[in-house]
């Protein structure tokens, strides 16, 4: 007799429908940088004015290494006129130096600027979504 009794249907009634607004609002609630940041709240604001300050003092840097690099070629060539008209493979040094290893230069400089300014980016995300203590 007990093959012929129906089994008792699961009861559907206490099923909850996640929406992903309503997770995503109850995730950014419990996130209080990421709501100074898009309230732009005085903290949000130091925290954006961080990163800006830290990308330039990045490019700021860079820009002293090229100013470096390439500026000081010039007053070399102007203080060592013999070095002005060294050849290497019947190219004249300064030619080679500012007109073709320059290029190579400031790709590697622009490389590591991209490299570096995506590394602020990601510490600041880190520090925007690093866990409550």
């Amino acid at each position: 007799m007990a093959a012929d009794q129906p089994t008792s249907a699961p009861d559907t009634t206490s099923r909850t429908r996640v929406v992903l607004a309503e997770a995503a609002a109850r995730r950014s609630a419990t996130d209080p940088a990421g709501i100074d940041l898009t309230e732009q709240t005085p903290v949000g604001e130091a925290l954006v004015k961080g990163l800006v300050r830290a990308q330039l003092a990045l490019a700021l840097r860079l820009s002293l290494v090229v100013v470096a690099g390439l500026g000081t070629l010039p007053l070399l060539f102007v203080a060592a006129p013999a070095a002005g008209s060294f050849r290497v493979a019947g190219v004249p040094l300064p030619w080679l130096l500012l007109g073709l290893l320059s290029f190579p230069f400031l790709v590697g400089v622009g490389a590591a600027y991209v490299r570096w300014a995506e590394r602020n980016e990601q510490d600041f995300a880190a520090l925007i979504r690093r866990p409550e203590r």
